[in-house]
Formats: structure tokens, sequence, C-alpha cells
């Protein structure tokens, strides 16, 4: 399985081809920039992942880097290698079912990638975001009665959020990729516990045969049970099948 390096615990427009453009602006501004992107947001079971991945310098991506989404398997785990030969640091965080179920999911988000940010062995000055908002922020709206978010350094670090940055920005499509392959590796192993539901192949996602799954054994203490999910009115025990 991939290992994290730490504890799993702007200005210019780019070009469509060219992905180190906001990089390569803030890196001459003086700034070491850190990348950051999440995997597992839409899941049913599992931990969400968020990787960050620091560059201090403006050498160009391994080739065929692009949206973790639009890659194959067996193509985003072999970019790992490359990918971390590539980063000056990067590291991953996640944050469980249960802290999805206990803060919510822009919350869980945020602590999942101040726990990336906080394992990094090199610290940055500005953050590349994927998507419209900055996932570094706690928001304030957390469920009356959730137990209080950890507040990590990260959290007052300077970032600019990127619309579809997975495919814009190299540093973020490298923290999907890296995100991704961990969670996939994580959930399949996660599988051999629970082989009802397919985590192997669905990687915890909505699924026909995970939700036909889930009205038949009901969910497991590693599903989002905050979700309403088919069957949520009891637990299975681990390894439970017909």
């Amino acid at each position: 399985m991939l290992r994290a390096q730490g504890p799993c615990t702007v200005g210019a427009v780019a070009a469509p081809d060219d992905l180190m453009a906001r990089e390569r602006a803030l890196l001459a501004a003086g700034h070491v920039v850190v990348g950051v992107d999440e995997v597992g947001r839409g899941a049913l079971a599992g931990p969400v992942c968020v990787g960050a991945v620091v560059l201090e310098r403006a050498v160009e991506p391994p080739r065929g880097l692009t949206d973790s989404k639009r890659l194959t398997p067996g193509r985003r785990r072999a970019l790992v290698g490359p990918l971390v030969e590539w980063a000056s640091a990067w590291s991953l965080g996640s944050a469980s079912a249960a802290e999805v179920d206990a803060w919510g999911m822009s919350a869980a988000l945020a602590v999942a990638a101040g726990r990336a940010l906080d394992g990094l062995a090199t610290p940055p000055t500005h953050a590349l975001v994927d998507g419209p908002w900055n996932l570094l922020r706690i928001p304030r709206d957390v469920a009356l009665g959730a137990p209080p978010t950890p507040v990590p350094r990260a959290e007052g670090l300077e970032a600019t959020p990127v619309v579809k940055g997975d495919l814009l920005c190299a540093s973020i499509a490298a923290a999907a990729v890296l995100a991704k392959v961990w969670r996939d590796e994580f959930m399949a192993a996660l599988g051999a516990e629970w082989p009802d539901y397919g985590w192997a192949q669905n990687k915890g996602y909505g699924t026909p045969d995970h939700l036909e799954a889930l009205r038949r054994l009901g969910p497991t203490p590693l599903h989002r049970v905050s979700w309403r999910l088919p069957g949520a009115a009891g637990r299975p025990t681990a390894g439970a099948s017909d």
C-alpha cells in the first residue's frame, strides 16, 4: 500500500496544456507551493482522503499527469514513483466515516486537509486547492452537539481555490493521484474484512451491488450512516456473508 511521507494522519491563467503556469507564477514570487485535492467525498463507506504535494522549484511534472479520474488504475499506480521523485515533499491526511458523520463533509475534509499539511516535511507558504472553495478552512456551522474539530496549523495558510484544478495544476493533479491510489488500496484491503459489499471493486461508492448489499445486510461501522443509507436499521458483523 502507498505510504504517505507524513502521517495519514494565482495570478496567471494556465494554457490548456501548461499544468505548471500557476505554480510557476507563485514560485517566481518566492512561495513554496502545495497542491491540495480530496478523494472519496461521494463514497458511502470509508474515509475521505486529502493529498498534499509541495513544489519548491518549477520542474515539469511526470509525463501523462492529469485528472486522476481520467487515468486507469494501472496508470495512476505507475505515476506514484515518478510523482514522489518529482515532489519536494508530499503527505496524505484522512477523516473516517465516523468523523464525516460527526462533523459533516466540509468540516471532515478540512480536518483531513489539515492532517495532510501537518504531515509535510517542507512547510508551504501558498496552497493551490481544487474546487471553488478553500477546503483548508473548517466551517463554523458544525452541527450543534458535535465533538470539536481539531484546528490544524494549515487553516491560516494563504490559498487559491482553482476550479477544475486537477486538470489545470500539476501539484493538484499529483495530490489527487496519490490520494486516489492510497484510498483505493485501503478500501480494497477493507473489502477482505467485509466481502459482501464489493469494496475491492467499488471502493465504497454507491454502485448497484453495494446498494443491494446495504439493503440486504445493513451498514457496517465503516459506512457514513448520516447519509440515510438503505438498510440503516442494523449493523452486520465483520465478514458477514449469506
